[in-house]
């Protein structure tokens, strides 16, 4: 049998559509510095203002709301680190399901740093998020993700809104994982802050975007030259922002219905293949694109090599953890058993992703659990 090429890891990053592609190639055409005031500098400048434009509209933010970063980590620690610092925060509350850029910059601050848990279902925890506000001294930072990146659960962020809108504390929201997926509608939103990526939407990596509010607007972490009007300095990426407006472009028409289909296929596999399969978040509201599950007694590591020496690529969770297999916190904050946790795989989908890559993957997986099945009746 030929090795097959099927990619289901969209989460950590979506292949390269053909409209980023055709803009960054276009880009890397034009010669100069967009801070020159020359013919060469300006259309360097249009082009990164053509690509703020773009981004802001898949969004739902003003064009000068949006400031370019080189990653979503980036912009993360920009919002928290820099964020601490012009709003005088006394503490950060990080949520536990949170991306791991997000506590890592909390804890560079040398600021008290408050976990906020997760409900059994991914959820987080409403109730302990309200003792947190009540009981804050001085002025708290709150950052929280809007879908998880490794269950697909998505958090309540207009409850999350309401709750610390009204009061005078800041809040970030991790928008990662829904931008395109979601609609965000920044500019009338309450949230202070939101960090986006590029490569999550068939952008190129290397690129992603901070959104501020006007009175976040000071919150910086590298000071520069004054590009990004002062928000961001070095000289702008302007091929990589170019290819991520067109992403972003191309990706506000994407047929999410049909993702669904792909779960709902792979899901109702899952439950044939494996009665005993365990669907991490089932229980809540989740994007259609991805599927975290466990069967008990399949370990990842040995499920990924298997799935990977068939040609398919999935993954276990966090693709930010240096090639690693190891437990996840999402997992672990949601109560599931170390035992099973060590046993989840995710799965994917994205722009190009088709019901045969479904398919693929229940026909690989049928294969590694008959084989398992054989090994354990022989012993």
């Amino acid at each position: 049998m030929a090795r097959q090429n099927v990619y289901l890891d969209h989460n950590a990053a979506s292949p390269l559509r053909p409209e980023a592609r055709t803009a960054l190639l276009a880009a890397l055409d034009l010669t100069g510095n967009p801070s020159s005031v020359h013919a060469h500098g300006r259309a360097l400048r249009d082009t990164i203002e053509t690509g703020r434009r773009q981004v802001a509209g898949l969004a739902g933010a003003e064009p000068r709301q949006v400031v370019f970063t080189g990653s979503a980590t980036e912009a993360i620690t920009q919002a928290i680190v820099g964020g601490a610092k012009m709003f005088a925060a006394s503490t950060i509350a990080v949520s536990a399901g949170d991306h791991i850029a997000a506590p890592q910059a909390a804890n560079a601050t040398g600021l008290p740093v408050i976990s906020i848990g997760l409900l059994p279902d991914g959820r987080i925890d409403l109730d302990q998020l309200a003792k947190i506000l009540a009981e804050a001294e001085g002025n708290l930072l709150v950052c929280v993700h809007w879908v998880n990146n490794e269950t697909g659960v998505v958090q309540p962020i207009g409850r999350i809104s309401a709750m610390v809108g009204p009061t005078r504390h800041t809040l970030l929201v991790d928008a990662v994982q829904a931008f395109g997926k979601l609609p965000l509608d920044f500019a009338a939103s309450a949230p202070d802050m939101m960090a986006i990526s590029g490569h999550k939407i068939g952008a190129p990596s290397g690129i992603g975007a901070l959104l501020v509010k006007g009175h976040a607007d000071t919150v910086r972490l590298i000071p520069g030259g004054g590009q990004e009007q002062g928000r961001r300095g070095g000289t702008e990426a302007f091929a990589l922002i170019a290819a991520f407006g067109a992403a972003a472009e191309a990706a506000g028409n994407d047929d999410w219905t049909r993702l669904q289909g792909l779960v709902d296929t792979l899901e109702a596999g899952l439950k044939t293949l494996a009665p005993d399969v365990v669907i991490f978040g089932a229980e809540a509201e989740r994007v259609g694109s991805v599927v975290n599950f466990a069967i008990p007694g399949l370990k990842s590591a040995t499920a990924m090599m298997a799935l990977d020496l068939q040609g398919l690529s999935v993954s276990s969770g966090s693709a930010c953890s240096s090639g690693k297999v190891s437990v996840s916190h999402v997992l672990l904050a949601m109560g599931v058993a170390p035992e099973l946790a060590e046993c989840a795989l995710r799965v994917s989908f994205g722009w190009n992703s088709t019901e045969e890559d479904a398919t693929a993957f229940l026909s690989a997986l049928e294969t590694i659990l008959a084989r398992q099945k054989r090994s354990g009746q022989a012993a």
